[in-house]
C-alpha cells in the first residue's frame, strides 16, 4: 500500500476507484468480468462481488445478460455535483458565453489534473459542433493549448521524461520539443496548438492566474479552414480581455470561499 499524508491507503477503496476510472476511460466499450479482473489484478470472485455492490448503488451498470459492465449514472451525478459546487466554474461560465458570442468560436475551461487537463465547461460554436461534449473528458497536457498554457506556468524541471503519447503527427513527443514550445508560450503570454491534439483544429490557450501556479485555463478552438492572421489577432484580444475580467473577480481575492487543494 502507498502512503498519503501519513495515512495508509485503504485497499478496498483504492480498488473501487481504480475500477470506476477504468470503466469511465473505456467510454462506450463495456468490459467483461474476466477482463476487469485481469486488468486490475483482482481475483474474479472479488471483482464480481465489487461489481454487484456498485451496480446496486448505481455506480456501475450491466447489460441484460449480466455479462457486460459499464460506468453507471451515479458517476454523472457526482461529476455534476463537482461542477455545480466549484465557485470558479460558476464564475467562468458567463465569460465563456461572452467570448463565444464575440468570436463565434468554441471556448473551453479546463483544469490541470496530473499529466492531463480535465474539461470543466465548454461553449460550442454553432459553425462547428462536436457530436460528443468535452466536459468531463481528459486530454494529455502536452498536446493541447489548455495544457501547454498551464505547463508554461511551471518550471521545465517538472516535465516528465519522454517520449510523450502521440495524438496527431504534430504532437510534441519529446521533452526538448515541448520545453522549447513552453519557452515561447512564456514570452508570448498564451499557448498555440496547431493541430497537435485534434487534426484540423487550431487552439489558443490562456492560463488563469488566480492560483499560483495556475490550475485553470481557458482556450478558443478554431477549424483550420476559418483560421487567418487577422482572426488570430481578434481571438487574442478578446481572450486576453476575458482572462483579465475573470482574474479580477475570481474567488480568493475577496475571500469567503473554500480553497480546495485541487
Amino acid at each position: 500500500m502507498s502512503d498519503t499524508g501519513g495515512v495508509r491507503e485503504v485497499k478496498s477503496a483504492a480498488r473501487t476507484v481504480e475500477l470506476l476510472e477504468l470503466l469511465a476511460a473505456r467510454g462506450d466499450r463495456p468490459a467483461r468480468l474476466q477482463e476487469l479482473a485481469d486488468t486490475l489484478d483482482v481475483p474474479r470472485s472479488s471483482m464480481y462481488a465489487l461489481l454487484q455492490t456498485l451496480i446496486s448503488r448505481g455506480w456501475v451498470r450491466t447489460d441484460v445478460t449480466g455479462s457486460l459492465y459499464g460506468i453507471g449514472i451515479h458517476a454523472l451525478l457526482t461529476g455534476t455535483g463537482y461542477l455545480d459546487s466549484d465557485p470558479r466554474v460558476r464564475l467562468v461560465r458567463p465569460y465563456l458565453d461572452e467570448a463565444s458570442q464575440a468570436l463565434g468560436e468554441t471556448v473551453h475551461l479546463a483544469r490541470l489534473d496530473g499529466r492531463d487537463v480535465a474539461y470543466l465547461a465548454t461553449r460550442e460554436s454553432h459553425a462547428y459542433l462536436r457530436t460528443i461534449s468535452r466536459v468531463g473528458r481528459r486530454l494529455p497536457a502536452h498536446a493541447g493549448a489548455l495544457g501547454k498554457a498551464l505547463l508554461a506556468e511551471r518550471p521545465d524541471s517538472d516535465l516528465p521524461e519522454g517520449p510523450y503519447p502521440t495524438l496527431t503527427p504534430r504532437t510534441h513527443t519529446t521533452r526538448a520539443a515541448l520545453a522549447a514550445d513552453l519557452a515561447e508560450v512564456r514570452e508570448r503570454g498564451w499557448s498555440v496548438d496547431r493541430e497537435e491534439s485534434v487534426p484540423g483544429i487550431i487552439g489558443l490557450g490562456f492560463a488563469l492566474r488566480y492560483d499560483t501556479p495556475a490550475q485553470d485555463a481557458i482556450s478558443c478552438s478554431v477549424p483550420v479552414a476559418r483560421w487567418s492572421p487577422r482572426h488570430e489577432e481578434r481571438i487574442v484580444a478578446v481572450m486576453r480581455e476575458i482572462r483579465t475580467k475573470i482574474e479580477a473577480t475570481a474567488p480568493g481575492a475577496a475571500g469567503g470561499s473554500v480553497h480546495w487543494r485541487r
